[in-house]
């Protein structure tokens, strides 16, 4: 039986069935378009954005009684409309090897069948990417290394320092040669999808100097470290659409 799984609790052990699901959609990349007079087509003006997509399971609610049904029909609803103001972990089993972040979007039309089926379209708007569910286990580096990112599409990793003192940090790769410099490298933690620096709970932005936050570029990326960090453990995060 397929299911999904959302805030760590899955629509099986809700009582949902699912009929069906937009298993395939992908986002549309978002650019602007520049038109020269006299020059045949157009140019791409700038970088551009993937936006949300949306994520829609077809589902019913099956019950005995009308009173269990309302009764299944409320949880869902508790289930579904808390957390509203932040991502959560999506998953399912239409696609194992990947999950999203999403947050529960719309509204919930239940139509009632015989007076024992609800009826009803649950969606998710998501990030744009999927990731690895294989690799969101940290990679360890005590003498700097390589390694690759096997899909088209940087990923925002979480690299955790250990050592003392200060220290330097290089990624190189086909695309990027970046470094970052930082004055205490105690336990600092870069998290470059939250963009943020900290130890603990501690915001340690200011310890930081660099050109914006580490990416991992698709291919070898070779990690090289100086001073007092001992060695790095990077969350890689991989991604794909």
């Amino acid at each position: 039986m397929n299911y999904f799984e959302y805030k760590g609790i899955r629509s099986s052990d809700m009582g949902i069935r699912i009929e069906s699901k937009n298993v395939f959609s992908g986002p549309e990349y978002e650019m602007d378009f520049l038109s020269i007079p006299g020059r045949d087509g157009d140019l791409i003006a700038g970088g551009g954005r993937f936006p949300n997509v949306q994520v829609t399971y077809s589902v019913f609610i099956p019950a005995k009684t009308t009173s269990e049904l309302a009764q299944k029909i409320t949880a869902v609803k508790n289930w579904l409309y808390s957390g509203l103001n932040s991502y959560h972990t999506l998953s399912d089993t239409y696609d194992t090897a990947f999950f999203r972040y999403g947050v529960f979007s719309g509204k919930l039309d239940i139509e009632d069948e015989l007076t024992r089926i609800g009826l009803c379209t649950i969606s998710f708007s998501c990030k744009p990417f999927r990731y690895s569910v294989e690799d969101q286990q940290s990679i360890m580096l005590t003498n700097g290394g390589v390694i690759n990112n096997p899909y088209p599409f940087p990923s925002k990793p979480r690299i955790s320092l250990a050592g003392s003192g200060s220290g330097t940090l290089t990624i190189q790769s086909a695309d990027s040669n970046k470094t970052w410099t930082f004055t205490d490298v105690n336990s600092l933690t870069i998290d470059s999808e939250q963009m943020l620096c900290y130890s603990g709970t501690e915001s340690k932005n200011d310890t930081v100097s660099g050109d914006g936050f580490p990416l991992l570029y698709p291919g070898e990326n070779t990690f090289s470290f100086t001073g007092g960090i001992l060695a790095v453990a990077i969350l890689p995060r991989w991604c794909s659409l």
